[in-house]
């Protein structure tokens, strides 16, 4: 092969490499989760069966708007605190974040611990973005 040829060959294989990795990032392949759209979470959670919302943002985020009835364990926190929610390990749990790149890894290592999460897609920025209400 010509150094050009093998030049394009590193550029295709960078590409499809960071392709990967971004569907891997949003969830879209290797999930071990299910994503919902939030007029899915909040037909969910006006159903009336056993759901936990849970908000995977920083304090200061959660303090300047949240879902009303969410309850909040950063992201960064929580592998060592899942037994504050292991109480609700039979029950669906809808995950959500800024724009739906944390809820991914809180969800991750969710399902990874026995929990069943849903994935809210977008976030909270979505879930405004679709005209639910948010507590401040």
């Amino acid at each position: 092969m010509e150094k050009k040829q093998l030049l394009n060959l590193g550029y295709w294989i960078l590409f499809i490499a960071i392709l990967g990795y971004l569907a891997y990032s949003k969830g879209w392949i290797f999930s071990n989760f299910e994503s919902i759209t939030p007029k899915e979470a909040q037909a969910l959670l006006q159903s009336g069966e056993k759901v936990t919302l849970l908000d995977v943002r920083t304090p200061d985020e959660f303090t300047k708007e949240h879902i009303e009835g969410a309850i909040l364990i950063p992201l960064q926190t929580l592998d060592k605190n899942l037994a504050l929610i292991a109480n609700v390990k039979n029950q669906k749990i809808l995950v959500y974040c800024h724009s739906g790149n944390r809820s991914v890894s809180a969800s991750r290592l969710l399902a990874d611990n026995g929990f069943t999460p849903l994935n809210i897609s977008g976030g909270i920025t979505e879930w405004k973005a679709q005209g639910l209400s948010v507590t401040h």
